[in-house]
């Protein structure tokens, strides 16, 4: 793709309505000071002193700040959040990016705002170092009423968007935004509305979801094909193929460091190797910001191997930020993109 080419697109990203529907979760970083531990008193176990705490949207939030980052028009967060002081967090901070409209987002006390706490060691001279995570998730059910608001709220938005984005990040089932019900409107709404761009992830699987787009990793393909071990890359692009032509839909496969592949419902495959790393590297986040970029190429009306390129150099961008979850924006993708070149 050339540096025109490029600029064309994200020059449409302005225009672009995206909502992201699923599971938003607070991250909160509690950054410690080493040089600043003392003893409890009544303990005589060590304290970390927290000296400054970074609260971001985290989970589908990742994808709205990728998204946010790129200069999409308006994104359109689909979720819920506690009545708690972390879901006043979360909310905040999705306030804060640029092209966020919370009007379809919920907030309720029947459940408890989802929380990654990441306490992190932060000295000079050394990259952050991350101690074990306090979380705080929904062990129950959605309650129906919540369930249903979020349904009815997708029905609305969905004729108002240009794509929507799907993320199921909880590990119990039904616990969360993506529902059986919800999904199912799902399915509904891409039979009526067939040309409309929807992209689903789940870390869980996307056994039972309706025919999207389809975004996940080698291990999760090989465990939908019902393979048995590892695939390598052929069977991988097989695999990929043939979801990919009985969902009608694009298939996009991350690869770690292998970079990523995407089938179309034609058969064709097309293969990104991954750029090769430039230092130290944090991964967390990288997925996200693939869903992100992926869709934002195709909404602009980019190609399959246009999408690829542009994702994979955003996931680069993304696991060289240590110590919090990334974004990656135009100018430093583009970096990326033409490095070598006198367009750079």
């Amino acid at each position: 793709m050339s540096p025109a080419r490029y600029q064309e697109l994200i020059a449409r990203y302005d225009s672009l309505r995206v909502a992201v529907v699923g599971d938003f979760c607070l991250d909160r970083y509690l950054e410690i000071d080493p040089a600043r531990q003392e003893r409890s008193i009544e303990t005589s176990l060590p304290v970390h002193n927290v000296v400054k705490v970074r609260p971001q949207a985290g989970a589908a939030g990742t994808i709205v700040n990728n998204l946010s980052a790129l200069g999409i028009g308006s994104i359109y967060p689909l979720g819920f959040a506690g009545t708690d002081g972390e879901g006043f967090e979360l909310c905040a901070a999705l306030e804060h990016q640029r092209g966020v409209r919370l009007d379809h987002f919920v907030r309720t006390a029947e459940r408890r705002t989802f929380t990654y706490c990441k306490p992190l060691i932060v000295s000079a001279g050394n990259p952050p170092r991350e101690l074990n995570r306090l979380d705080f998730k929904n062990w129950t059910p959605t309650p129906a009423a919540v369930e249903r608001l979020l349904i009815d709220r997708l029905r609305a938005l969905v004729p108002r968007v240009d794509a929507v984005i799907v993320l199921d990040q909880v590990d119990v089932p039904e616990t969360g935004v993506v529902t059986a019900g919800l999904l199912a409107a799902v399915g509904e709404l891409a039979s009526e509305y067939p040309d409309k761009l929807i992209l689903a992830d789940s870390r869980r699987s996307l056994r039972g979801f309706p025919p999207v787009i389809f975004k996940m990793n080698a291990a999760e393909l090989g465990a939908l094909a019902g393979a048995q071990g590892r695939l390598d890359l052929g069977a991988i692009k097989d695999a990929a193929a043939g979801l990919a032509a009985k969902n009608q839909r694009f298939v996009f496969i991350t690869l770690s460091e292998n970079g990523m592949l995407g089938a179309a419902p034609d058969g064709s495959v097309r293969h990104q190797p991954a750029l090769p790393v430039r230092g130290e590297i944090d991964i967390v986040g990288a997925g996200d910001a693939v869903t992100a970029n992926l869709v934002a190429v195709l909404a602009a009306g980019g190609a399959l191997e246009e999408a690829l390129e542009v994702a994979n150099a955003a996931a680069s961008v993304v696991i060289h930020k240590l110590g919090t979850t990334g974004t990656a924006n135009p100018a430093e993708i583009r970096a990326l993109l033409y490095q070598n070149t006198a367009a750079g």
